[in-house]
């Protein structure tokens, strides 16, 4: 079979891998052309994706891979299009398909009879028929459903290990008409391998969900579960700390029966995804108040965690404070809606100079992102936004001066901190 790949980031790139390990000739195709050298030349663009590196190699040197700027020409060579092109929102969740439109008039121009287009960016409900269906006909002069076939199946995996996820959980697919879906089935179950999952209720594997609605719901359903569920963590936590309660103690033993599954309370929820898919999600569904709610309340974290640093410490103004982590999630060289940059701006508020560090950025892209590295300026409290391994060994000698610190993601040991205050969110 030969397939496109529309967008080959840290998702797309993979998913591009992926097909050609099962013997498939693929073509990725992007708008940057550092990409496609890159690509051609067997290096892999971004850092941080296990095995790639070798995967890419291995598909490029058997000529099973290939990239190029030109998407109309790669979806005319192929069968099958897959597309990973990013969805902007802003604060509020409301889409800029910018890029998307851009990519979906490139595909039509070279869409032909009998192919199928498959889209993985999460999308609001409606979207695949609504929006790409007109679109692609209109720039093809072909029928949707008629002469090409049309699904969403929305990407499930987590950078840093996409490939392991591909292979855990089941893909979803929803077709705009039952031949599109078949055809969907059809072609993932040739392109992936499927771990066997005794806890599912049915074999793991390509799983139709009869409309492509469904399947855009079950993205924003799932990631927005997540960003609820933390919400209830976090007023949980916040209450705890009025009470002299240890949350984590509490979460722990609500979640040993199995109708409890209460996530981890933290100073901030931050990624591509659970911050944003909820906000999607109310773009649909505006009367939604248990989601809007729910990222109000971890929207609100950081501010909250400078509030317990300020209730430690006292006054903060002209206080050299640490933010330790500017990545949104430990391991991850990724600030896409970090927490770092409302605690920075909630540490400003209060009169604090703030400075950040981060094991995996230089001062120069601290900088690049707006942030301020941190050089050796006294420091007299700190905060932990992100879970790096790194942390965990940390100990009041690597952060001479320090007298309070407030470890938004419990990763320290607390057995290393007497004679610092250590403060967590949720007792």
């Amino acid at each position: 079979m030969n397939i496109c790949v529309v967008a080959l980031g840290k998702i797309g790139l993979p998913l591009a891998v992926q097909f050609a390990s099962k013997g498939h000739r693929v073509i990725g195709a992007d708008v940057s052309e550092r990409v496609v050298q890159l690509v051609n030349d067997g290096a892999v663009p971004f850092p941080g994706e296990a095995d790639l590196d070798v995967k890419l190699k291995e598909a490029v040197a058997a000529g099973l891979l290939s990239a190029t700027t030109d998407t109309a020409s790669a979806v005319a060579e192929s069968e099958a299009v897959v597309v990973v092109v990013p969805l902007f929102v802003d604060a509020e969740g409301v889409p800029d398909f910018g890029w998307m439109d851009d990519a979906t008039r490139a595909i039509a121009r070279g869409l032909k009879p009998g192919t199928l287009v498959s889209y993985e960016t999460t999308l609001p409900v409606g979207t695949t028929r609504n929006r790409w269906a007109p679109m692609l006909e209109e720039g093809s002069g072909l029928t949707a459903g008629k002469d090409f076939h049309l699904v969403f199946s929305p990407e499930r995996v987590l950078t840093g290990r996409v490939f392991a996820d591909l292979r855990r959980y089941p893909k979803l697919v929803g077709g705009i008409d039952e031949a599109s879906a078949e055809h969907g089935v059809r072609f993932y179950e040739a392109v992936l391998d499927f771990d066997e999952r005794a806890d599912l209720n049915r074999p793991n594997g390509v799983w139709d969900l009869g409309s492509a609605e469904a399947s855009e719901l079950a993205k924003l359903a799932e990631t927005t579960y997540r960003d609820v569920n933390i919400g209830l963590a976090n007023q949980f936590a916040r209450f705890a700390d009025t009470a002299g309660v240890d949350v984590t103690k509490v979460i722990e033993a609500c979640n040993t029966q199995p109708y409890s599954h209460i996530h981890q309370p933290g100073i901030a929820v931050g990624g591509h995804c659970i911050p944003i898919y909820p906000r999607m999600y109310l773009w649909n569904d505006p009367a939604a108040t248990v989601v809007r709610s729910a990222r109000e309340a971890n929207a609100a974290m950081p501010e909250y965690a400078v509030d317990l640093l300020a209730a430690a410490y006292g006054d903060l103004t002209d206080v050299g404070v640490l933010v330790l982590g500017a990545a949104y999630r430990g391991g991850v060289k990724e600030t896409a809606f970090s927490g770092v940059f409302p605690t920075v701006e909630a540490l400003r508020k209060r009169g604090a100079k703030p400075y950040v560090s981060d094991p995996m950025y230089t001062n120069e892209e601290l900088a690049a992102h707006g942030l301020p590295g941190y050089d050796g300026e006294p420091v007299t409290a700190a905060v932990i936004q992100a879970d790096h391994a790194e942390y965990r060994t940390l100990a009041p000698a690597d952060l001479p001066g320090v007298t309070v610190l407030v470890d938004g993601r419990r990763v320290t040991d607390p057995a290393r901190w007497t004679g610092v205050r250590r403060i967590v969110i949720g007792g």
